[in-house]
């Protein structure tokens, strides 16, 4: 066999285990298994991706939110006790606030005043009254926006920046997930009502007065209005309609907030 001829051979055999070695690895990448698909459940020890929220950054809450508050009229409607929780939105009100509070304190009677930021800041004082004479206060956000309609940000502030409490009333009662969520990351418990007689388009002081005798129920949350215009009927309605309800063994305590 001449050089030239053994030369020859050896290259076609060298160059036919290259090609079979390329062959075998080509063929093992794929029958390799595909990963398998990510569970719910993260390693300790694997940081995950962050998740995008719809919070902004700048007025994130606290890492360690406080403790979200419990049913603000639970431990006081326990047994046979007859109770029902009136309250007062759109307050405080220089004007009407304190003829609610004089009401109440005629009847021996306490409620909550869900209060607007706004309002706690252009009628300073008003607020230690209501809480002076054994009420509670409630937040009711800072301006009175319909929060469900809001951007992120602007809801997140609307929650977060009203007035101090561990109970939250949204404006209109109007809420979803994302409401509840920043309420509860607040640390405040969202609470609605069960009667609400209207007083906000002032139908009549008697009309008012026999919505709340027809509807209200034992452990009933009664909804009412201390701001947000002339509550003349309100007042006078209140001042009925408490004297009836005692007279059926109703006392009215102010909500746990």
């Amino acid at each position: 066999m001449s050089r030239k001829f053994a030369a020859f051979v050896a290259t076609g055999v060298a160059l036919a285990v290259v090609v079979g070695s390329l062959l075998v690895l080509a063929l093992g990448h794929q029958r390799q298994p595909k990963p398998a698909a990510a569970t719910t459940q993260t390693s300790a020890s694997v940081t995950p991706s962050p998740t995008p929220t719809d919070t902004p950054t700048l007025n994130a809450p606290p890492s360690t939110p406080r403790k979200p508050a419990p049913n603000p009229t639970a431990a006081i409607a326990t047994g046979n006790k007859k109770v029902l929780f009136f309250s007062f939105d759109d307050g405080p009100d220089p004007v009407w606030t304190p003829k609610v509070l004089q009401v109440l304190a005629k009847h021996g009677a306490h409620a909550t005043f869900f209060e607007l930021g706004a309002m706690q800041t252009a009628h300073p004082g008003l607020r230690e009254q209501v809480l002076a004479a054994g009420n509670t206060i409630g937040s009711h956000s800072i301006t009175h926006p319909q929060l469900t309609i809001l951007s992120a940000a602007k809801r997140h502030h609307e929650i977060f920046d009203g007035p101090q409490s561990t109970c939250f009333r949204p404006p209109y009662g109007a809420t979803n997930p994302k409401v509840r969520a920043d309420i509860r990351a607040a640390g405040m418990v969202q609470v609605l009502w069960d009667v609400d007689p209207r007083d906000w388009a002032r139908p009549g002081t008697n009309a008012i007065v026999h919505n709340i005798m027809t509807h209200a129920h034992n452990h009933n949350v009664i909804l009412m209005h201390d701001g947000g215009g002339n509550r003349a009927q309100t007042v006078a309605a209140l001042d009925k309609v408490l004297p009836l309800l005692k007279a059926q063994g109703y006392s009215f305590a102010a909500m746990d907030c």
